[in-house]
């Protein structure tokens, strides 16, 4: 006996087609997702995360304002500020960006106080899956002078590649890297070639590991300035990380460690230490959504007294 017609649905294929279609784009982002855990980072990124908890966050010896809004059309407005406190020079910059989703394009523009005007289009995805490509240009009106830059990545699994050129009168120079990761162990070189010159001005090595919460990093640069990092995730909020620099013909290293904590989800500091006893601390404070101050201080332990300490204040906003 056929099923009565009354009993069933008249929207039951409808909905077993969105069902079908949310399950295909679950697996989809899944897929993505996993795709791109085994992609290792680009050369400039690694070891980023211990130099983010020594550089992020602090702001000595300056004033500095940001504000971000984004209008309904999806255009971000990025405006910038700064004070240097020993100088009293003021910088500021104007930022818009705007994003071709559906085609992968972004737009943007940067004006300075400079008097420095920056286009930049990027294209990603578009004509092949992982590559991104980069056209920057600078002019400025005050000297005339003009820049023009073309920039290349691509990634895939396990491979992570980046090709530039920076234009020049006298001749472009060309840059491009390298990493390959397997099983969390990454290795990466990278080189720049003056073409005007002839000549092999960048010759970098590096090589480390990486984990969920723990990432080891060393890198030679021209074969004369040696640096090694760690970084370690604690827990969910507590990080910590140490660094050392030596270059050759110095019989001194430096070595530095910091960590950063979140007291909860709107406040944390930073504190971080060097071998010259310089120690410096940040609190980062959310007012209100959309609102964010941040105090720092650089103290020179060894001279406490004689001044040369540095303070610094940081209010973000964004709409």
């Amino acid at each position: 006996m056929s099923p009565c017609i009354l009993c069933q649905s008249p929207h039951g294929t409808s909905h077993s087609s969105a069902k079908s279609s949310r399950r295909r784009e679950v697996r989809l982002q899944w897929r993505e997702n996993n795709r791109m855990a085994n992609v290792p980072p680009k050369y400039d990124d690694l070891g980023k995360e211990s130099r983010d908890v020594f550089g992020k966050g602090y702001g000595f010896g300056a004033v500095k304002l940001d504000l971000k809004t984004k209008t309904k059309k999806g255009v971000e407005l990025i405006t910038s500020g700064s004070s240097n406190n020993d100088t009293g020079k003021v910088f500021g910059s104007l930022e818009t960006k705007y994003k071709y989703a559906d085609y992968g394009v972004t737009f943007g523009e940067k004006w300075t106080t400079d008097n420095v005007l920056t286009t930049q289009i990027t294209v990603e995805d578009q004509i092949a899956k992982g590559l991104k490509l980069e056209f920057d240009t600078s002019f400025a009106p005050n000297t005339g002078k003009k820049s023009a830059k073309i920039k290349s990545a691509y990634k895939q699994d396990y491979f992570n590649g980046t090709g530039d050129v920076d234009f020049d009168f006298a001749g472009p120079t060309v840059q491009a890297s390298a990493v390959i990761g397997y099983e969390g162990w990454v290795a990466g070189y990278q080189a720049a070639y003056d073409t005007a010159k002839s000549k092999l001005i960048g010759n970098n090595f590096s090589f480390g590991y990486r984990s969920d919460d723990f990432h080891i990093h060393s890198s030679v640069n021209d074969g004369s300035r040696f640096t090694g990092s760690v970084y370690h995730k604690i827990n969910n909020n507590l990080e910590a990380a140490a660094q050392l620099n030596w270059a050759s013909g110095n019989s001194s290293t430096t070595f530095q460690v910091g960590c950063k904590y979140d007291i909860d989800k709107d406040s944390s500091i930073r504190t971080k230490v060097n071998n010259t006893s310089q120690v410096g601390l940040a609190y980062t404070q959310r007012l209100r959504d959309g609102i964010k101050v941040t105090l720092s201080s650089l103290i020179d332990t060894k001279n406490l007294n004689q001044g040369g300490h540095k303070i610094g204040l940081g209010l973000d906003l964004e709409a």
